[in-house]
């Protein structure tokens, strides 16, 4: 299976070969794309692509593995030419020469972004130190490294890593930095040990070969992997040749390449590791389109946090709060519009809060994916009409325990429901959790939910709010009418007219 894929396809042993690649993904489960595969004869094989690094006499560098293996480094090695390539490879298994070589973590752990972003400032640090820029006035200089913790024995921690590179891509010009964080889902150490390697030969070969398309290097990083076994959930590009990308788009990328079902972002537009923010923490999430976020929006989280920090079990210091957009918000006519996501993104980041964006259509999956982090407390703040939305059968059809199931993930881990009323606009008439509308077969069953204090009313709610909503707001400033600025919070509507969201235009507005 080392062999070319090219080369075989023109010999006379294809036929076999073929059977040899079925036998191996049948009983080994390991994804080989024929010879022949139209997909694959656009991607260069995990060996042409390590070759053609070690036979670029510009490209040096030091390779730092923890916790799997010189996986990586290995790629490098076995195709020869690697003394071109590599000035040293290095791994610190050991955590007492671990932390002599790049000192201790203040939180006690290995395998954490400031571990790998330790590795990567010590290793170029001493590459250029030991190796005389007089003597290589030619070379990039680059260091990879990766901190991997695989499957447990016990096989209840599947494991995760960090992998990152920092490289030039022209002599004595500033270092750019690429870092991936990494879940896996195989259940063999051998197997995830596999995918770092082949992963990180993709990383090598997209910073060199591909830095002027950030896209095109996220989506070549599962080249020759099954995008089952790995999921990326963070990552972050840096540097001066990476200056116009905005890590939120590639975040973005991520879910629409099912590389992961969900991202983060913090108020300063960095991507962050959803475990990192979310982990033992008390969660209390707000879902909307924020399309633009309103008056109404922030009403709805400042009331239910008040709520819901003084829950027996919550302590404000352990508290995250997350403004969550589901991918099924951002689609229009089965596209996603990034400049629209840009904009929604912009505003909320604005105001001061961390994002999702999920591909959780459904509240239980969203809710089970946040359980994965925490057993505390979590609270989600609901409309009425969303609310009542979630009782609709017709949502649960893929589900094999039906709504029964989902609301059993959904409410088995301490959560609730803060339900923010709505004005029924025939009547005026307030609707709450006391006087909504379900069909008759799911009232008993709200009812248990309802008796059993899950679903908890916010009644000091500002009412001027209830008539403000933003798909009519969205509409006027398309339009170019007056009438929306003051349904806004402070300083978003500048925002919108300076930056020209949501389809404003100037010209358009009159008076």
């Amino acid at each position: 299976c080392y062999y070319d894929h090219n080369d075989i396809f023109k010999s006379k042993y294809l036929r076999r070969y073929k059977k040899l690649c079925n036998f191996i993904k049948y009983y080994h489960n390991m994804p080989i794309t024929l010879p022949g595969d139209k997909e694959f004869e656009k991607r260069p094989s995990i060996e042409r692509k390590a070759l053609k690094i070690n036979l670029n006499d510009r490209i040096y560098g030091t390779f730092a593995e923890i916790g799997a293996g010189q996986e990586v480094a290995r790629h490098f090695f076995r195709v020869g030419g690697a003394s071109g390539t590599i000035a040293k490879t290095i791994s610190a298994y050991d955590k007492n020469f671990s932390d002599t070589i790049y000192g201790e973590e203040d939180d006690g752990r290995y395998v954490t972004e400031t571990r790998l972003h330790k590795m990567l400032e010590r290793e170029i640090m001493l590459l250029e130190t030991r190796i005389p820029r007089a003597n290589h006035p030619d070379k990039m200089f680059f260091a990879y490294a990766n901190t991997v913790a695989t499957i447990d024995f016990a096989k209840k921690y599947k494991g995760h890593g960090w992998m990152g590179i920092r490289y030039q891509i022209a002599p004595e010009q500033p270092f750019n930095e690429i870092m991936i964080h990494l879940r896996f889902h195989q259940t063999e150490a051998r197997l995830q040990q596999e995918a770092v390697g082949i992963m990180g030969v993709n990383l090598v070969y997209g910073a060199f070969y591909n830095h002027d398309e950030p896209k095109k290097i996220i989506k070549h990083l599962y080249d020759h992997i099954d995008n089952t076994a790995i999921e990326i959930d963070t990552i972050n590009f840096s540097g001066p040749v990476f200056n116009g990308v905005d890590n939120r788009l590639l975040s973005l990328l991520l879910l629409k390449n099912d590389m992961t079902d969900a991202v983060m972002f913090n108020p300063e537009g960095n991507n962050i590791l959803p475990a990192r923010v979310l982990y033992k923490k008390n969660i209390l999430v707000l879902r909307g389109s924020f399309r633009p976020v309103t008056k109404v929006n922030i009403d709805m989280f400042r009331k239910s946090y008040d709520i819901f920090i003084k829950e027996q079990n919550v302590d404000e210091k352990k508290t995250e709060v997350i403004f969550e957009i589901t991918l099924s918000n951002l689609t229009s006519q089965g596209e996603i519009d990034e400049s629209d996501f840009m904009d929604r993104a912009k505003l909320l980041c604005s105001l001061g809060h961390t994002v999702m964006i999920s591909d959780f259509k459904e509240y239980y999956k969203m809710v089970d994916y946040l359980s994965e982090y925490t057993k505390e407390q979590i609270g989600l703040t609901m409309g009425v009409s969303n609310f009542v939305e979630i009782f609709d059968e017709q949502y649960y059809k893929d589900v094999k325990g039906g709504i029964l199931e989902a609301f059993g993930k959904m409410f088995h881990n301490n959560l609730k429901v803060y339900l923010y009323p709505m004005k029924n606009s025939e009547t005026g008439e307030i609707v709450n959790s006391n006087n909504l509308k379900l069909h008759p077969r799911m009232k008993d069953f709200y009812k248990f939910f309802k008796y059993n204090g899950k679903v908890v009313d916010i009644f000091d709610y500002e009412s001027e709010y209830l008539s403000i909503f933003s798909r009519e707001i969205l509409s006027k400033i398309k339009k170019g009418k007056n009438g929306w600025k003051d349904q806004l919070p402070e300083g978003i509507a500048e925002m919108i007219m300076k930056n020209q969201m949501f389809g404003w235009k100037e010209k358009k507005v009159k008076g």
